[in-house]
């Protein structure tokens, strides 16, 4: 059902960009007006996103976007360490000269970000580059799995994002992992995303302990 799939591409897509929040009630009638289309669209693609789990049927009073607690978020970063940990070995096998140019400017955009201080827009890069990370490695089934992931994980790296020098030891984490698959190291490379996200992990727990 074409209005079906279009709902729940534009809602998983709200959801991971924060436009929709954690909590916040999902109302077929109003999705239906908002994406023109019946209701029995909104009422089938709310059902597909609860499967994914990125929205949570309540009986007798409809959806919301699921909140997912510490532990949770925890459980999920070390699905997402043990596929991205992967998908970086596997870049770094197989990635051309024109993608360690792509990989290292992009690295070269994150720190200039960092030196101006400008949070947001080095956000958007952490995103960029895990995105070409899983692009080079050509692991079609990973991507799918992780990019479902860390939409369930959106309000937590928000909050993570707001810790005190947070961009700046991402920073040095995210350009060990571009060093080394620049290099053609898989081992080196997934070593580093291991660690990387390991660290994540930490984080996450310290952000919840900051609200």
């Amino acid at each position: 059902m074409a209005g079906q799939e279009y709902v729940r591409d534009a809602v998983r897509d709200d959801i991971a960009s924060g436009r929709l929040a954690p909590g916040q009630r999902l109302v077929e009638a109003d999705l239906a007006e908002q994406y023109g289309v019946v209701r029995s669209g909104v009422r089938a693609a709310l059902l597909d996103l609860s499967a994914e789990g990125l929205v949570e049927r309540i009986p007798q009073r409809g959806s919301r976007v699921r909140m997912l607690s510490v532990e949770e978020a925890i459980e999920v970063t070390e699905a997402r360490m043990v596929l991205e940990s992967l998908c970086a070995a596997k870049a770094a096998a197989r990635i051309s000269d024109q993608g360690i140019v792509d990989l290292t400017a992009l690295g070269d955009r994150m720190a200039r970000a960092v030196s101006e201080g400008d949070d947001l827009e080095y956000a958007e890069l952490d995103d960029a580059l895990h995105r070409l990370i899983r692009e080079l490695s050509g692991q079609r089934t990973a991507t799918t799995i992780i990019e479902r992931l860390r939409v369930l994980n959106i309000r937590h790296h928000f909050r993570m994002t707001r810790l005190p020098r947070r961009p700046q030891t991402s920073l040095e984490a995210h350009l060990r992992i571009i060093r080394a698959i620049a290099a053609r190291d898989a081992d080196a490379a997934s070593a580093a995303m291991t660690e990387h996200l390991s660290d994540v992990i930490d984080h996450l727990t310290l952000a919840a302990q900051r609200v």
